[in-house]
């Protein structure tokens, strides 16, 4: 074994072990920071691929970005983890399916033609592997490509449909009916006389009862 197969293993097993805590851990703050962790595995693997423009992308994007949002999200919200865990050994079967079912589309992926094993050729001082992966991945994979997309853009609809429906805790606001607002359906201007209160004078000799 040379020494690029120890690193290699040696990230794996904690990638594997960064991405399972992130799903069994119950503080959302150490599940964030596991993430962060598996992201950082990721690029150093993508490194030994020498795809140094995936690695620091996932470094800029994702760590730097995304779970900096996401670990202020989870430390300034007042999240009841109890609430969280109800119900949650229901969806144990569906989630079961959908993670055999990912499994299974691994290793077809995995065992196609794209990833068998080929002799690297020597590259010129020029190569750009950036280059590289933009030419494969607009031709070669433009469908997966194409595809992946879609997927976002219905991840990002979902998302903006669940946060703007209709709940009762919910202490939104609408700008419009804001905007339609008059002075005197809110403000009502109240006049009073003004009041002096004298100073009471008090008897001297109750003050001597008192010493």
């Amino acid at each position: 074994m040379i020494f690029n197969d120890f690193i290699f293993y040696t990230l794996a097993a904690i990638l594997l072990f960064a991405g399972i805590r992130v799903i069994t851990t119950r503080n959302p703050v150490y599940a964030a920071l596991h993430l962060v962790l598996a992201f950082f595995t990721a690029a150093g693997i993508w490194l030994l691929l020498e795809a140094e423009f995936l690695a620091i992308a996932l470094v800029l994007v994702y760590v730097g970005a995304v779970m900096v949002l996401f670990l202020f999200v989870v430390m300034m919200l007042d999240i009841n983890l109890d609430k969280l865990r109800e119900g949650f050994w229901d969806y144990l079967p569906m989630a079961g399916t959908i993670g055999l079912l990912m499994a299974v589309e691994m290793v077809m992926i995995l065992s196609g033609k794209y990833f068998a094993p080929t002799t690297v050729a020597s590259k010129s001082a020029d190569y750009s592997n950036t280059a590289e992966l933009g030419r494969v991945l607009y031709t070669d994979y433009l469908l997966p490509f194409e595809l992946a997309s879609v997927v976002l853009l219905v991840a990002i609809i979902a998302a903006i449909v669940l946060t703007l429906r209709d709940r009762q805790d919910s202490k939104s606001m609408n700008p419009a009916e804001q905007v339609l607002v008059k002075k005197q359906d809110r403000l009502r201007i109240v006049k009073m006389d003004a009041v002096v209160e004298t100073p009471s004078v008090e008897d001297p000799k109750a003050d001597k009862e008192k010493s």
